[in-house]
């Protein structure tokens, strides 16, 4: 496996280190279902997303000899640490020739494990705080390379705004850049959340069963012509075009779900009740279109002067649990560390 290039805090005196980073989740266009390389996270195609304003990770990493055991705080909460951290932070000590356990704490604003990437927002946030706290000079494209290292999509919360990430062929060729800036395109996604309830089968396992769909390879096929419209859809501002490609880009992956072996169900009755409604909201003049990531809650895109429009019509809407608003969102930041 190949690493990015960087310069290395090289001092044997390394004691103490703390920086806190914030990311967003971001909603795909063209999704990242199936892997090329599932040690890399490498996905089979590029894609393309754009980040969320309103859907955000904060987290600190503190690195201290002191600490005898790496510690993870969610949501105020004190857990176990799962693997794939544990991994994460040993990939950055090698890569920064470090020793000392970290404590890593960590927030969503938002629910996590049902289909808002809380994977991709917490990992693009770990990656940057733990980088800085650990004193590598990394470039954007190689944060990016890093945080995919972690979770795929964690890659294309690193960048600002609309994002392309390129699928490559090894480590420090896969990674996601930005395509536009958040100004480019006034869209917003507007997240009707259905059901908070965290899915039984995660987007790792999901990611697994994906080739078992005999679908799977004719999406493959199709691929490259959605990612030529989607582009085209950004560049033109064509709200009907980006939204005709994503809604079937979103249909596909959860046809290719469903027919996996064994089958992986994330839709909820309330779910497909809502995207039914969209054809009649269209016909009287109101253009949103839906997509979905692997999870039940759909994510409604539309223009910004539409807003009003849409929320008056989802808030009529009594299967629907919570609303969260979203324009086009900056990519990863670091921010001042909190008081301890």
């Amino acid at each position: 496996m190949s690493t990015p290039t960087h310069q290395l805090n090289k001092s044997s005196l390394f004691l103490r280190n703390k920086a806190t980073a914030k990311a967003p989740a971001n909603i795909a266009f063209i999704k990242y279902w199936g892997k090329a390389d599932a040690e890399l996270n490498l996905p089979l195609t590029d894609t393309i997303s754009m980040n969320l304003s309103a859907c955000l990770t904060t987290t600190t990493v503190e690195f201290n000899h002191s600490f005898q055991q790496d510690k993870f705080t969610l949501n105020r909460q004190k857990l176990t640490l799962p693997s794939k951290l544990v991994n994460h932070l040993d990939r950055i000590r090698r890569l920064a020739h470090i020793k000392p356990r970290a404590k890593i704490t960590s927030s969503n604003n938002f629910p996590a494990g049902t289909g808002i990437a809380s994977s991709a927002s917490g990992f693009a946030a770990l990656t940057l705080a733990a980088a800085a706290a650990a004193d590598l000079k990394l470039s954007a494209l190689q944060l990016s390379a890093l945080a995919r290292a972690g979770s795929g999509s964690a890659a294309r919360s690193i960048p600002t705004g609309f994002v392309v990430w390129e699928k490559g062929h090894d480590h420090a060729s896969s990674f996601a850049s930005s395509l536009y800036p958040p100004h480019h395109w006034h869209l917003i996604d507007v997240i009707a959340i259905v059901s908070s309830q965290e899915k039984t089968t995660t987007s790792t396992d999901g990611h697994q069963l994906a080739s078992t769909s005999p679908y799977f390879k004719l999406r493959l096929k199709q691929l490259p012509h959605r990612i030529i419209q989607v582009g085209q859809a950004l560049k033109t501002k064509n709200l009907q075009l980006l939204g005709e490609t994503i809604e079937t880009e979103a249909i596909d992956l959860h046809l290719i779900a469903m027919s996996s072996q064994p089958p992986v169900f994330y839709w909820e009755p309330a779910t497909l009740q809502l995207i039914k409604l969209l054809p009649q909201w269209r016909s009287r003049g109101l253009p949103v279109y839906f997509t979905l990531d692997a999870g039940p809650n759909p994510h409604l895109i539309t223009e910004a002067k539409y807003q009003v429009k849409l929320l008056n019509q989802l808030h009529q809407l009594k299967f629907i649990n919570q609303l969260i608003v979203n324009r086009v969102g900056e990519g990863a930041r670091l921010i001042p560390n909190p008081r301890s």
